[in-house]
């Protein structure tokens, strides 16, 4: 007896645990990494005309708000000169 024989549990536990997330998807991107397989992204797959559509609809709602805060900054600019109090109080 040499003291080691707590981890041999803990050693069992790790091994059972790593089989089993390494059986599931992380261990399937993991295989698809090492055998040079790209994603779905890289290869042009079905998702990518999707994303891609959503993100030009996104870009041009983003140009919409970008206007219409600079409209509504003009507006408070011009209206905020025109509140003043007269004889500067």
């Amino acid at each position: 007896m040499n003291g080691l024989e707590p981890l041999i549990p803990v050693a069992l536990f790790f091994s059972v645990a790593s089989v089993i997330i390494l059986r599931g998807p992380i261990g399937k991107a993991i295989a698809d990494r090492i055998a040079g397989r790209a994603s779905r992204l890289r290869d042009g797959g079905d998702d990518t005309g999707a994303l891609i559509g959503e993100l030009e609809e996104v870009g041009y709602r983003l140009s919409e708000v970008e206007e219409r805060m600079d409209f509504a900054e003009r507006l408070l600019t011009k209206h905020g000169d025109q509140s003043a109090l007269p004889g500067g109080q």
